[in-house]
């Protein structure tokens, strides 16, 4: 009996694991029409002249992303609730609207002539990286922690 239960447990162990991978990774087309409504916001407010090229929407285990490309280079990448975690801009600077105003003042106290053009939050804090290719990580509090 009790290398039935063992076996039916385990059974059961490998069809979760097997379903939980054939479902991890997927990333499905989508309109921008379809992404949370403050993602569609942020892009009618920050980058509205900018053309998508395209838009997907990334289920991983139990959460989603969603990833915008334009025309132009510029990616954004949002969280299932539309909140952006990660701005890269190729070829301009990234909406300052969108920088904490901590950060920017440190930025222009610091490397005056650099742009941020890429930006990226999460539970830790940001990171930016600014023309001339200088990395700089802040914690929550916007104290520095780390220039590269």
């Amino acid at each position: 009996m009790k290398g039935f239960i063992k076996t039916g447990i385990m059974a059961i162990c490998c069809m979760f694991a097997f379903c939980n991978c054939t479902m991890a990774g997927k990333d499905t087309p989508i309109r921008i029409s379809q992404l949370p409504p403050v993602a569609q916001k942020i892009i009618k407010a920050h980058f509205s002249k900018g053309r998508v090229a395209m838009a997907k929407m990334e289920t991983d285990w139990l959460k989603k992303s969603y990833d915008v490309v334009f025309t132009n280079g510029t990616k954004i990448e949002f969280d299932e609730n539309g909140n952006w975690k990660d701005i890269e801009c190729k070829h301009s600077a990234v909406p300052s609207a969108l920088v904490p105003v901590k950060i920017t003042k440190y930025v222009r106290s610091h490397y005056p002539h650099s742009k941020i053009l890429k930006i990226e939050r999460d539970r830790k804090g940001y990171e930016i990286e600014l023309s001339g290719d200088i990395d700089i990580t802040f914690n929550k509090n916007f104290e520095v922690t780390e220039i590269d």
